[in-house]
């Protein structure tokens, strides 16, 4: 390989290497290896886990670096690329890349400061968060700083300080609209897929809702996930843009619009460490909304004992927290505290919850009574702050609008914009999970259910899940399924079985 010269000192000026495509996935994190005894690992010091700064045709990503030894994997003058690195480079075979130590990360200073108790202030969020964008941050950086918001909890400044943030990295749509409306829920009740009803009715009385949702952080799906089994979500913003102007409304991964990109990263780094703490909380719900345009917003505030929120004092401490902070930024929010004593539905999972929002959407006969009665609540207080309903009249015109099909059509119309309505996926794998004994059902588990959906394969795997057959307060006899476990493979079928047997109290009957 040919050696550049150095125009200053005249000597051989170090080398370029020759990319290697690998093959390797890494979900986000861009990787590189290299030979331990190339020149660059030697003259650079550079040892395995080390940052380094890869460059190649003025793009730059800063990768984790891996080490080989011998010559089996690659020569001394390759590096090995994972996909996440080569996709941001936009290399091609044969390629060359300059492999360096990256410049220091002076926000990681403010991210020690957060470690040992010290509040920030905006420069430092703002500081911290465009490191975070720009890829300077590794997934232990990452989990650092959330580890370190959780610990000493976000106060209002702060909090508002990460949303502005968050804010200011990504893009920001405006709608030629006076009255903008939108809905998010804080999670930690499985099944609780209301908002593609929502947008549906509210978009069906006239109103502008461009919903962009996120995927599932430590819950079975998210909305984006449960859409995505109903039509695409990974609408760009030109895409968005025509659907809403179309339609009236949207229900789009948030991710694929770049309005709190920021957001996503934590996500990503939140689902692992499986934490979804009250000030992040706060600052991904108000910076997305904000950014896609939003005026008025309602939020609902799932309440019960294995919820995200226990009780009634933290609903109202929530509820003040968004409040305080949305006021800073000119947004309306409006929280409904609504019952998370057990899941929302029949379904659980991606597919399993989009068959749900299609039974209430067509007004079957067997559409889960509690999903059509939460979704039309929620969308009767967006009516209302839209001012397309009285106070207090909100929810009989979202009712009206389900009955009448105008929802239905209004949602179909939606989905072909977003480009067609599809048929969710079925599961191979199908088991039941009976009572042992006979009585009426007292407790549902709401977390312990969540995890085994999870361990059932959801939410990556679309059609896994649960499927409930009871509710609180339902007469069952012994032998008779509680719900059955729905998975792709038998292998993640035999996980979620396994956690059941030991989990004890996913369902309480008492005799």
């Amino acid at each position: 390989m040919k050696k550049a010269s150095n125009p200053v000192s005249g000597v051989p000026a170090r080398q370029n290497h020759r990319v290697r495509r690998l093959g390797l996935h890494t979900q986000h994190q861009p990787v590189v290896i290299m030979r331990s005894d190339c020149d660059v690992c030697r003259s650079e010091g550079l040892s395995s886990r080390s940052q380094v700064l890869v460059s190649n045709n003025g793009r730059a990503v800063q990768a984790t670096l891996f080490q080989v030894t011998g010559d089996g994997l690659l020569t001394l003058d390759e590096v090995g690329v994972s996909e996440t690195a080569w996709q941001l480079l936009g290399l091609s075979e044969g390629d060359e890349v300059r492999v360096s130590h990256p410049p220091t990360v002076e926000s990681l200073a403010s991210v020690r400061r957060r470690i040992y108790g010290n509040r920030l202030d905006g420069r430092a969020f703002d500081e911290i968060v465009r490191d975070v964008v720009a890829g300077r941050y590794t997934d232990v950086h990452l989990a650092a700083f959330l580890t370190a918001s959780a610990a000493l909890p976000l106060d209002t400044d702060e909090t508002a300080h990460l949303t502005g943030a968050m804010i200011n990295v990504g893009e920001r749509m405006r709608w030629d609209a006076p009255i903008v409306v939108d809905k998010h829920c804080v999670g930690g009740l499985p099944g609780n897929r209301t908002t593609p009803i929502v947008v549906a009715i509210v978009a069906a009385n006239g109103l502008v809702m461009p919903k962009t949702s996120s995927r599932a952080i430590t819950s079975p799906a998210g909305t984006a996930d449960t859409m995505e089994t109903l039509a695409p979500v990974d609408l760009d913003l030109a895409t968005l843009r025509r659907v809403v102007e179309l339609e009236g409304g949207c229900i789009a991964w948030g991710g694929a619009v770049h309005l709190s990109p920021a957001d996503d990263i934590f996500v990503r780094v939140e689902r692992e460490l499986d934490v979804d703490t009250e000030g992040q909380l706060i600052a991904s719900v108000l910076s997305k909304k904000i950014a896609a345009g939003s005026t008025h917003v309602v939020i609902d505030i799932p309440v019960g004992a294995t919820a995200k929120v226990r009780g009634e004092e933290a609903a109202n401490r929530l509820a003040a927290q968004l409040t305080a902070v949305s006021d800073r930024f000119g947004l309306s929010v409006t929280c409904v505290q609504t019952d998370g004593s057990q899941p929302v539905g029949r379904g659980i999972g991606p597919a399993l919850e989009a068959f749900d929002v299609l039974a209430v959407l067509q007004n079957t006969s067997d559409a889960p009574d509690d999903l059509r009665r939460r979704a039309a609540l929620l969308a009767g207080a967006a009516l209302e702050i839209g001012g397309k309903a009285g106070k207090g009249e909100g929810a009989a015109l979202a009712f009206e609008t389900l009955a009448d099909g105008r929802a239905w059509a209004k949602f179909k119309a939606i989905c072909q914009a977003q480009g067609g309505l599809r048929q969710p996926p079925t599961a191979s794998q199908r088991h039941p999970l009976a009572a042992d004994r006979a009585g009426r059902v007292v407790h549902i588990n709401n977390r312990k259910i969540a995890r085994l959906a999870k361990l059932a394969g959801a939410p990556q795997a679309k059609a896994a899940g649960i499927l409930m057959n009871v509710r609180l307060g339902d007469e069952i006899d012994r032998g008779q399924p509680f719900l059955h476990v729905h998975s792709e493979t038998a292998g993640e079928l035999a996980y979620a079985l396994e956690f059941a047997g030991r989990a004890g109290d996913l369902i309480e009957v008492e005799a």
